[in-house]
């Protein structure tokens, strides 16, 4: 789906607590908060207004300090996407309004990818949610679990993720030995790396977290399986590229600061 959505609203989920990165929101990223890059990246996309929902006032301060809306959220969420449904009843979102969550540790995410993942909702009224996706090249990505995959029908829909290899091809273990698995060639057509960016309309994004946790969901810990246990649908943008890396661990941090002092 291509083409432009006419009006919606970005929310950054931020949370204080870090197991591998301890205040990960407000760590220095190039002389800036990392929060507050992450924000000023979506601002360059085309929606209406960006939000940082956070779980500590803290967070709220360095964003207000730097020009960025933020609303100060319950710490008891157990994920982003409950975070982001209070948010949407904080700031009043009718129930059909357009939202893209913008995780808050990808400093380096394309406005444009904002944009699509939008367009991709406002196009399929038949889905509840969008999302995104692109071609992956390396075998050693394809076998990594940290790596979420994902398969399509016809129509760009979501039919499963993974954090296995899918779709997996028919004569592949026999291509496959210890010393060859991470330079063999990748299934065709090449498989699809998902992109933990997603579109949701308000009043589905509001009923979410009453949705009972589905099985697969807990076996993959892959949230978005539970949209697709209740039978919801997923369109997927397919984007061209791979996304900036994100900002998870102190390496991660140390990375990410140097291709922002170079840039």
């Amino acid at each position: 789906m291509n083409g432009q959505t006419s009006d919606f609203t970005v929310l950054i989920p931020a949370r204080l607590s870090s197991s591998r990165l301890p205040n990960k929101p407000l760590t220095d990223l190039a002389g800036l908060p990392k929060v507050v890059r992450v924000a000023q990246r979506a601002r360059q996309s085309q929606a209406s207004r960006c939000v940082v929902a956070a779980d500590d006032i803290r967070i709220v301060q360095v964003c207000e300090a730097h020009g960025i809306p933020a609303l100060l959220t319950r710490t008891d969420h157990v994920s982003g996407s409950d975070r982001l449904a209070e948010a949407c009843g904080l700031l009043g979102l009718p129930e059909g309004a357009l939202v893209v969550n913008v995780q808050g540790d990808e400093p380096l995410i394309e406005p444009e990818l904002i944009n699509a993942v939008a367009a991709e909702l406002q196009g399929r009224p038949d889905c509840v949610m969008s999302t995104a996706a692109h071609a992956m090249d390396q075998m050693a990505d394809f076998l990594n679990p940290n790596v979420v995959k994902v398969v399509l029908d016809k129509a760009g829909t979501a039919l499963y993720f993974s954090r296995a290899p899918i779709a997996w091809w028919r004569d592949g273990m026999a291509a496959l030995d210890a010393t060859t698995a991470h330079t063999a060639a990748l299934p065709s057509p090449a498989p699809l790396r998902h992109i933990g960016i997603y579109g949701y309309r308000a009043g589905f994004l509001q009923q979410f977290p009453n949705f009972e946790a589905a099985p697969l969901e807990n076996t993959e810990s892959l949230e978005q399986l539970r949209v697709l246990w209740h039978g919801g649908r997923i369109a997927v943008h397919i984007t061209a590229s791979a996304p900036g890396p994100g900002v998870d661990t102190p390496q991660d941090l140390e990375r990410v600061r140097a291709l922002l002092l170079r840039s």
